[in-house]
């Protein structure tokens, strides 16, 4: 009997299943290999302030961080990347340390940082999740920590300050989006008719940034310029997380455009109705045969006539 899996990660908001990066690349991984997990939005209480999301509880087993919990599902042969070729798999490798070192620190300014977004966005939606005293010390732990991260792993000589690698932050994201957007080109996923882990990985990483009502963000305007990127992350929202079939992916065709979606869905149902109706009427008893042609008369008047 297959063991259980519980996925524990941040809530949903902004249209999202979860308004956390890195629990988004689990979902969406998910999703893609067919991995049946028990989805647990943590409760900010003391028991859980130090809690690593997102964290997968499998029987004895407890993985987190989102690289290791991708490597416990393929363990469990629940991979998206099976029929990658190695030149593909090395390719997910590099775009994916791209996309740590290049996003992950702007996005990191862009929510806990930047003094407008953090007091208008959020440090109210994680103050209004957590009970008191909670909502005040979340909130701006979060924030130091996002602080620290980025200085330590972006400050570097004659560079000190966060002001002073703020350019240099976004500069970097803005030329990971690009570099993303030209691999990605007018496809739905990155390799094939089919996603992986790397489609996982900018996913999880993009859509906080695209559906977010940031009030002040470039890189969100950025983002939103790059229409194959915005309608990669609609698309995957449209078929794997609409809500109308959990767990079972639906194939996209190429040749439907991926905000289409949901309408072409309506369209194709509608289609399949009326061509049973067409069936049926052709098969149905009401269809009368012809009348006889004026053949066997002029035979019978033939054969009337006196020899």
């Amino acid at each position: 009997m297959a063991t259980s899996m519980e996925l524990r990660c941040w809530g949903g908001d902004w249209g999202l299943p979860s308004v956390h990066a890195e629990s988004l690349v689990v979902l969406a991984y998910c999703k893609f290999s067919g991995a049946n997990v028990t989805v647990s939005p943590i409760d900010w209480t003391w028991r859980t302030l130090t809690v690593t999301t997102p964290e997968l509880v499998c029987g004895d087993s407890t993985v987190t961080e989102p690289a290791d919990i991708l490597n416990f599902l393929r363990k469990q042969r629940f991979n998206a990347d099976y029929e990658l070729t190695a030149r593909q798999g090395a390719d997910t490798m590099a775009y994916v340390a791209l996309v740590e070192e290049k996003l992950r620190p702007a996005l990191l300014h862009t929510f806990w940082v930047d003094a407008e977004n953090y007091a208008n966005l959020t440090r109210p939606w994680f103050a209004s999740r957590s009970p008191f005293p909670l909502n005040f010390l979340v909130p701006s732990r979060h924030a130091n920590n996002a602080l620290c991260r980025i200085l330590l792993s972006k400050v570097e000589s004659p560079l000190y300050s966060i002001t002073e690698v703020e350019g240099k932050l976004y500069s970097d994201a803005k030329e990971c989006l690009n570099l993303l957007s030209h691999r990605l080109g007018g496809d739905h996923y990155f390799f094939g008719n089919s996603p992986s882990s790397l489609d996982a990985f900018v996913f999880g990483f993009m859509a906080p940034l695209h559906k977010a009502a940031l009030p002040s963000c470039p890189l969100q305007s950025h983002l939103r310029q790059l229409a194959n990127l915005t309608g990669f992350i609609d698309n995957i929202l449209a078929v794997y997380f609409s809500g109308s079939q959990p767990g079972s992916p639906v194939p996209v065709q190429e040749t439907v455009d991926a905000n289409l979606q949901k309408l072409t869905q309506l369209v194709n149902k509608e289609s399949n109705l009326i061509e049973k109706m067409d069936d049926n009427l052709r098969s149905s008893p009401q269809l009368k045969p012809r009348r006889p042609e004026p053949k066997p008369c002029l035979a019978n008047e033939g054969s009337s006539t006196p020899a």
